[in-house]
């Protein structure tokens, strides 16, 4: 990763807070054979696993969450395709989505927020001989960029059938993608809405033909590669943390070092809880995951921002602090958001309580 780092480094700031770059980034992660992290080289990949994938969305989140935003969105859509049975659909796309000549959009998250039973799906079909003809909406997706993107989506069809998973490409009549979102941060990682009218989905774009099944198999992999955001951008605010703490007489040493203990112990069990396939079935372990990764993340910020004292409102004296401080604001509400992991947590609770309280004594 060294020359992207470098250029990570030297753009990070240009990422979080213009378009300009936006285009380059996709090409950037392509360059350094990122894309290919955790995918089999049966399809073209690096070899190796979705962990693989995790570590290096964590490891260009320390230098630009921005990037490794988009790097989610574009790994997630290519996890997509080596989860689904359409074989036919992966090998036409991956060639172009690992070299980054295609941009991938992961589209889910209304599905996942549908799996939890928090939302319904925005996006409804009609049978046709040869497919599907969708209209709908995504509010929210990242990496649709302006030159061409396939996304995901779920779809609700009409028939009373399970919704299904579809891919639809950018080029498609009725497909309308609107102009960048007005974000805070993260304003080069194309993120913007899209709204289907009667697109046309034929069968071979059709990523699932039964979400509610699919999706508990690859959420492990959506919501780990998503942690990859907090993971990185919390080692990179406690090692700027540390460094200016070494030697100091602010005494924020052993809080550091024992947040980045903490944070390694929670890497691990993400890691291994991915890996072995635990999540797909305990799905509360996950999210509480997620959840106390987010809050290690505002933990480090705060130290960072303790052992920098009145330097961090100087511009001059930013060391990346402010982007940071910026781009950890995503983390709480990028879906599933932590209130809507909590929410289905007390649902899970309340579940088990009362299956409890009818159990036999």
């Amino acid at each position: 990763m060294g020359k992207l780092t470098d250029w990570l480094h030297t753009h990070a700031d240009q990422l979080d807070q213009s378009s300009a770059l936006a285009e380059t980034i996709l090409p950037a992660l392509a360059g350094d054979q990122l894309l290919a992290s955790g995918v089999p080289q049966e399809h073209g990949g690096a070899g190796g696993d979705v962990r693989d994938a995790i570590d290096a969305i964590a490891n260009v989140a320390e230098q630009s969450v921005t990037a490794a935003f988009v790097f989610w969105g574009q790994r997630c859509f290519i996890e997509f395709l080596l989860q689904s049975e359409n074989r036919a659909l992966a090998e036409r796309r991956l060639p172009g989505l690992l070299a980054g000549t295609q941009a991938g959009a992961s589209g889910l998250s209304n599905a996942m927020k549908f799996l939890s039973g928090i939302e319904q799906l925005q996006i409804t079909g009609a049978r046709q001989d040869d497919g599907l003809l969708v209209d709908g909406g995504l509010a929210w997706v990242t990496n649709l960029r302006k030159a061409g993107f396939v996304a995901a989506a779920a779809v609700a069809p009409n028939d009373g059938a399970p919704p299904v998973i579809v891919a639809f490409d950018s080029s498609t009549p009725g497909v309308k993608r609107s102009d960048d979102l007005d974000l805070i941060a993260l304003r080069g990682s194309n993120t913007a809405s899209i709204k289907l009218t009667q697109v046309h989905i034929p069968a071979v774009d059709i990523i699932s033909d039964n979400a509610p099944a699919w999706l508990p198999q690859v959420r492990p992999s959506f919501l780990g590669m998503q942690c990859g955001l907090s993971i990185g951008l919390a080692r990179a605010s406690l090692a700027q943390a540390a460094q200016i703490s070494a030697g100091s007489r602010n005494q924020l040493t052993p809080r550091i070092e024992a947040l980045q203990a903490t944070l390694e112990a929670a890497v691990a069990t993400l890691l291994a809880g991915v890996h072995d396939g635990r999540f797909k079935t305990q799905a509360p372990a996950m999210f509480r995951l997620r959840i106390q990764l987010a809050e290690l993340l505002q933990q480090a910020l705060m130290l960072e921002l303790q052992a920098m004292g009145g330097r961090a409102y100087l511009n001059a004296e930013q060391q990346g602090f402010a982007r940071r401080w910026r781009e950890s604001s995503f983390i709480p509400i990028v879906t599933p958001s932590l209130t809507q992991l909590q929410a289905a947590l007390q649902l899970f609770d309340s579940q088990q309580a009362a299956k409890a309280a009818g159990a036999p004594a």
